[in-house]
Order: structure tokens, then C-alpha cells, then sequence
């Protein structure tokens, strides 16, 4: 017999006065939660759900088994866990407020932007852009992931990537390099990148965990169930959440034996790939479990095909509306980074967000008298 538990977050709140102080800060983020579903599987079945506030919390995870209330315990640190800024090359991101990764996609064959950034006067453009909108870092891509893409030849994806690292470095940007391929890691790592974004959580390319160690550099792993050539394949699951929980924690601990600091690895639950619709949205509605991994969040929602699927089946390109609602669904979870194409509309999207955010900390008028 198997048991795991996770600590979903189910009520969030402006902030703590809101709930005279009940609530948990998430991932030492701007969401706060009160209310806690604590969740014991047994052999993949739901044994237990006990629903409490955050101040019942201890009393209801001694109530656990000894292991999975150890277990509780720990995501119930990793929920209140404050995360330092990342340094990515002369820049500090800092992960108390939701920053903005803005898309660099230098393929012949992006499925939302049509290739037109493999051009370098239009990458650079692109990019340029992209920064002046207040993007904090740059994600290069020189792969498309899309389902049915045809696979992508290290050289080739080398010859793509490494001239945007070099022209973004020029600009002083914060550059992520969007590869599952060690070569290609390393290339870019070369030219001037600071960050890995490996969408097969460091499994398709054996190497590449190596190569991530030994530079110390900052490492997304995200969830996608094929671990070859096609990152879709094989996606079925009893209960999506816990899998892709499950999922994620696993390939923390990987690369923490592998030599990845801990506070080096950022996690993403990788909307889109190999999930259905109802999966997808069961993921972003329980985007906050997440952050009991203890990790920083990354969220990939922007033109992904669910958001045509919700409305009209409307193009890649003509998807901002329900990205900028995804977005916001992120951001109300606590997630710490946004990988989005429209910079300059979501960085207004977030701002917005943030002043409200910010009046409801500062409303000091829901505080009982003292």
C-alpha cells in the first residue's frame, strides 16, 4: 500500500487582515490562502479529505499517519517558503511579485508567431521590445514543441539560438534559452545566457542535467508525459493534478542528487502538453498546490490552443484576451513567472493587478481595532 498526501490551498484572500490573519502566504508571493484541503491517498484513491483553515492546520495534519503527516508538514513549509530573487547575469529578478518572461521564438515553424523572429534585424526588433515593455527576462526558442512539430537537428538549432542569445546579451536583457538538448544548453550558456527552460524536466538529453549542474545556472522543469521525441505522448492520468504533482517533485529530487542547487530549480506544470482540456483547466484551478512543492512557479499559458478551444477556435494570434485571463488566473495563484508573447499587454495586465493587490495590503481599515 501506497500513501501520499498533498496540501491544496482552496480559499485565497487579499491578505492576511482580510482574515485577521488566518491565511498563508504563498511561495512569498502576493497570494494568500485561508482555507486548506488536506488530501490522503492511498494506492492513488482518496482515503481522507479534511478541510480546515489555515490556523487548524498542525492539528489537522497530526491527525495524519506518521509518514504523510511529516510529509504535510513539509509542503506546509514549502507553501509559507520565501524565495531569493534570481541573479541572471547583471540583473535581479525578484520572485515577490509576478515578473513577466517575454517569448523570443527564432523557428521557421512557431505555431503563434509564424517564424517571423528567425529573421535577426526582426528577433532583435522583437526583443528590443519586448524589454522596453518591461518583460524581466528573455526566453529564446529554437524548437517548436507543437504537437506533430518535426524534430529539430542540434546544429540546426545551435545555428537559431546562439546568435539571439548574443544580440540580447548585447542588450543586457536576462536571457532564458528554451532547449531540451545539452549542446544547445551549453552553446547558449556560452554566448551569454543565464537560465535553462528544458520542457522535458532534464530527461530527453542525458547530458543535460551535467551541463545545468555545472554552471549553476537556473533551471525550469516542466511537466510533459513523452520523455522522446514527441512531449505529448503517453498523457493519461487517473487524476491529472497529483500526477503532475507527483511528476514535478520527482524531477526536483533528480536534479538535486544530479548536483542542481535547490534554489536554483524553478517548476512548471506545462499547461497543453499531452493534457486535454479538462486537464488543462483542473491544472490552473489548483495552480496554488503547486507552491508546496517548494519551488518557484512558472506558467506557459499564452495563444495555447485551450484558449481556442474555450472560444471560437479563434488563431494563434488572436488568443490575447484569454491569455491576459489566464495570466490573471496565475497571478491570483501566486505563480512568479509568466512566459507570455503580448509583453507589453500583460506587464499592463500585471501592474493593474498589482495596484489593486497592493490597496488591499495597505487597507488597514479591516483590521479590528486595538
Amino acid at each position: 500500500m501506497t500513501e501520499s498526501v498533498y496540501l491544496h490551498p482552496l480559499t485565497l484572500v487579499s491578505g492576511p487582515q482580510a482574515v485577521e490573519g488566518d491565511a498563508v502566504r504563498l511561495g512569498g508571493s502576493m497570494a494568500y490562502a485561508r482555507e486548506f484541503a488536506l488530501v490522503l491517498r492511498r494506492d492513488g484513491d482518496v482515503a481522507e479529505r479534511i478541510v480546515t483553515t489555515a490556523a487548524a492546520l498542525p492539528e489537522a495534519i497530526a491527525r495524519l499517519p506518521e509518514a504523510a503527516a511529516r510529509e504535510a508538514q513539509r509542503q506546509l513549509a514549502n507553501l509559507r517558503k520565501t524565495h531569493a530573487p534570481l541573479q541572471l547575469g547583471g540583473r535581479t529578478i525578484r520572485l515577490d511579485q509576478p515578473q513577466i518572461m517575454g517569448i523570443l521564438n527564432v523557428t521557421p515553424d512557431s505555431f503563434s508567431d509564424g517564424g517571423k523572429n528567425d529573421d535577426p534585424e526582426a528577433g532583435r526588433a522583437a526583443a528590443a521590445a519586448m524589454l522596453e515593455a518591461g518583460a524581466a527576462i528573455i526566453d529564446i526558442g529554437g524548437e517548436s514543441t507543437r504537437p506533430g512539430a518535426a524534430a529539430t537537428f542540434e546544429d540546426e538549432e545551435i545555428r537559431r539560438v546562439a546568435p539571439a542569445v548574443e544580440y540580447c546579451a548585447a542588450m543586457g536583457a536576462a536571457i532564458s534559452v528554451d532547449t531540451r538538448r545539452a549542446g544547445v544548453l551549453a552553446a547558449a550558456l556560452s554566448a551569454g545566457a543565464h537560465m535553462a527552460n528544458d520542457v522535458s524536466a532534464l530527461r530527453y538529453d542525458p547530458r543535460s542535467i551535467e551541463v545545468v549542474a555545472e554552471a549553476g545556472c537556473p533551471v525550469v522543469l516542466m511537466h510533459a508525459p513523452g520523455a522522446g521525441e514527441d512531449l505529448h505522448a503517453g498523457g493519461q492520468y487517473a487524476d491529472v493534478v497529483s500526477a503532475v504533482f507527483d511528476f514535478l517533485k520527482l524531477a526536483r529530487e533528480r536534479a538535486v542528487a544530479a548536483g542542481v542547487a535547490e534554489d536554483r530549480i524553478i517548476l512548471d506544470p506545462g499547461i497543453g502538453f499531452g493534457k486535454s482540456l479538462g486537464e488543462n483547466l483542473a491544472l490552473l484551478n489548483a495552480l496554488p498546490l503547486f507552491h508546496a512543492l517548494g519551488s518557484p512557479l512558472l506558467l506557459g499559458v499564452s495563444r495555447k490552443r485551450m484558449i481556442g478551444a474555450l472560444s471560437g477556435e479563434e488563431s494563434a494570434d488572436q488568443r490575447l484576451a484569454g491569455s491576459i485571463a489566464l495570466v490573471v488566473k496565475g497571478m491570483e495563484a501566486g505563480v512568479h513567472l509568466l512566459r507570455v508573447h503580448d509583453v507589453a499587454e500583460t506587464v499592463q495586465a500585471r501592474n493593474v493587478w498589482r495596484g489593486l493587490r497592493d490597496a488591499a495590503l495597505t487597507d488597514f481599515s479591516q483590521l479590528p481595532p486595538l
